[in-house]
């Protein structure tokens, strides 16, 4: 007698496949999000109403409480979802460097990315964080600043290294601080079509806060070297 031997499936690892439906509202959601970002940043918190986010987002008015119980979750997650966004990138920005990338080329990659979060297309997060932050409830604040603590983490490694080799002399931590303060602001004060470009900014602000690489001559260094 032939005996057979059922095999069970293994089960999938990993999170299930997500169905149309689920996918569809996921994007709705996202949609939503930016447009509240939208209408906060050029209107403020207190100025946007949630018929003027469901009416940016293509939805009926009482659509935005499907997905949110407030204006002010809304808030809460044009934030986190903006932390999470340029978290990634960053993430993706540093991968990308060669291996032996030294501590101001990462520094570099570092600027560029952030300066695009702040200044590229879709970048009202950080306008709406600037100027909003007061608004959210001290639990809101404490789950962004998590993430805003992960993001910046990545910093202090390049700082530090920057600062055993004398091209930083600040203290790496307060550096962090100027640092972010400094570009965070550009969003009051660049605009798009400009003389600078992204790049152009980016090696301006290099020039700021580390100066000349210690094996490049500057112009005076140059001169005098004919004399």
């Amino acid at each position: 007698m032939v005996q057979t031997t059922l095999h069970a499936t293994a089960p999938r690892r990993g999170r299930p496949r997500k169905s149309a439906e689920e996918r569809d509202e996921s994007r709705r959601r996202a949609d939503l999000v930016r447009a509240a970002a939208r209408l906060f940043r050029k209107q403020g918190f207190d100025g946007t109403s949630t018929r003027d986010i469901a009416t940016a987002a293509d939805m009926q008015s009482g659509s935005p409480f499907y997905y949110f119980d407030s204006k002010s979750a809304i808030l809460a997650a044009v934030m986190q979802s903006g932390m999470a966004d340029a978290t990634a990138r960053q993430a993706k920005a540093l991968q990308a460097l060669d291996d032996d990338a030294s501590p101001r080329e990462q520094l570099r990659a570092l600027i560029r990315q952030h300066l695009q979060v702040c200044l590229g297309k879709g970048s009202d997060f950080i306008p709406v964080m600037l100027y909003e932050w007061h608004t959210l409830s001290p639990a809101q604040r404490g789950a962004i600043a998590s993430q805003k603590d992960a993001y910046e983490a990545a910093w202090m490694p390049v700082l530090h290294g920057l600062h055993q080799a004398g091209s930083l002399r600040a203290d790496p931590q307060v550096a962090r601080l100027f640092v972010f303060g400094a570009l965070n602001w550009t969003v009051q004060w660049f605009r798009p079509g400009g003389p600078l470009t992204l790049d152009g900014l980016t090696e301006q602000a290099m020039q700021l806060f580390v100066g000349e690489a210690s094996d490049r001559k500057g112009p005076r260094a140059r001169a005098t070297s004919k004399t």
